[in-house]
């Protein structure tokens, strides 16, 4: 007969051993995503424990430890590369719009190294300074990567309208009275 312990009671022994280690790694988990993390590190761990190399607490501890710090490398991961993804598109739809003087030179009308994209508070200052259109503009195009068309659209509205609501917030961020309204600084290029 087989005096192995089922996984079942091993679960009802150490469901607090989860809990445990998501505190004490100061982890919010209000869908239970890292619990269900650890409970298959619990499994693995009772799947793959060796009696002859230690402690069963300190298997179960190490491997749920682990695979918790795993996936939360993996989450970090995922959140700077969506940043980076977001600032390079803004860098690219800011940078890629132009005026251009006289001599048919371009300028560029922003620079978007200068932005504090991944603030928050400077977006709640542009739109503070936007009109209701104009943040629908930026929000929708340049931050939810939406074409002109769909906005037009679902603003029932036409893509001419879209583009003028677009072609409004570049005139106020060409204006260096505005970046001071919305507490941009944009350093001056020496000449």
């Amino acid at each position: 007969m087989d005096n192995k312990i089922t996984f079942e009671e091993i679960f009802e022994q150490n469901e607090r051993r989860i809990h445990f280690q998501i505190r004490k790694m100061n982890i919010r988990d209000p869908h239970n995503e890292y619990f269900q993390e650890g409970l298959v590190a619990l499994w693995n761990a009772y799947e793959t424990y060796q009696p002859d190399k230690g402690p069963m607490a300190t298997y179960f501890n190490y491997t749920i430890r682990n695979r918790l710090i795993d996936r939360l490398r993996k989450e970090n991961r995922y959140e700077e590369n969506k940043k980076k993804a977001i600032h390079e598109e803004l860098t690219i739809r800011f940078d890629g719009n132009h005026h251009s003087n006289q001599s048919k030179a371009t300028i560029p009308l922003v620079q978007m190294d200068n932005f504090p994209i991944d603030n928050p508070d400077f977006w709640k200052q542009l739109k503070s300074q936007l009109t209701e259109n104009q943040w629908k503009c930026v929000y929708y195009h340049i931050i939810e990567d939406m074409p002109y068309k769909e906005i037009a659209i679902m603003e029932n509205t036409t893509v001419d309208a879209v583009k003028s609501w677009g072609q409004q917030v570049k005139q106020k961020l060409q204006n260096p009275q505005f970046h001071q309204k919305i507490h941009l600084e944009i350093p001056t290029k020496k000449q």
